[in-house]
């Protein structure tokens, strides 16, 4: 991977683990051990669903450009389907408290956007290729003197 998408990814990923872990600290006094373990699987799981959903974008922008938008998409929605199968396969289960288990994905996902929206808008990122720019010479339009 290279360094600006690790870095990218560090940059969402950190933010997002310590809210999870607030998120963890205070399911745990509230719900007790099960709303820990319900916001720590939560949490884990917006991390995992997140982190795999950037790095397949940013290697469609690097691969196949002109599918970016169609691809983000199509993630969107699988991501949201394999949310709804874990919900599904875990609906009735006693290993976590599931309130938690929806804070933890609620708060961890809106932390990771809005930690990834920051980390866009600093990234200095060329809108135009310099090394393309030093390759070609520049055509004459005007008339010469």
């Amino acid at each position: 991977m290279p360094s600006n998408d690790a870095r990218n990814l560090l940059q969402c990923a950190v933010p997002t683990a310590a809210a999870g872990a607030v998120a963890v600290a205070v399911s745990g006094v509230v719900a007790g051990g099960k709303g820990a373990v319900g916001a720590a699987v939560g949490a884990a799981l917006a991390i995992l669903f997140m982190g795999i959903g950037l790095f397949v974008l940013q290697w469609t922008a690097k691969t196949l450009p002109q599918l970016f938008q169609a691809m983000g998409l199509m993630l969107y929605m699988a991501q949201l389907l394999l949310l709804l199968i874990f919900v599904a396969l875990f609906k009735g289960t006693s290993l976590f408290n599931p309130k938690a288990f929806a804070a933890g994905i609620i708060v961890a996902t809106v932390v990771w956007m809005a930690a990834q929206a920051r980390a866009h808008m600093k990234a200095k990122l060329f809108y135009i290729d310099p090394d393309s720019a030093k390759s070609e010479k520049p055509e004459k339009t005007g008339p010469s003197s």
